[in-house]
């Protein structure tokens, strides 16, 4: 369980860490005009992560799976649905958010 517990965090970390520099960059606290790449890095860092974790959990027969994987939805559909406008792609973005939470409960527990 301890690899499973270390993906689902770094999972959750770099989600945290994606979010927070998206919201920093709407609200104009921080500039990433010039290095956009860094954005979409933790964004597919993220998604790699995620996946990592989910067939981990899956291998484990870990309740992990149920919770974790329903948050490859939403981030499909931020590459999907790009990002404007930005209502939309903060609803994505939030949507997993509880997946992740989940994630980290059962993982700790």
């Amino acid at each position: 369980m301890n690899l499973l517990r270390t993906l689902v965090t770094a999972s959750a970390g770099a989600y945290t860490a994606n979010c927070a520099l998206g919201a920093s960059v709407a609200a104009r606290w921080v500039n990433t005009s010039n290095v956009r790449w860094i954005h979409h890095g933790l964004y597919i860092t993220t998604s790699a992560v995620t996946a990592a974790a989910c067939v981990a959990a899956v291998r484990e027969r870990s309740p992990v799976a149920a919770v974790l994987a329903p948050a490859v939805v939403p981030l499909f559909l931020l590459q999907r649905h790009g990002a404007r406008p930005l209502r939309r792609h903060t609803r994505d973005a939030l949507a997993a958010a509880p997946c992740y939470v989940a994630g980290l409960a059962l993982a700790w527990r």
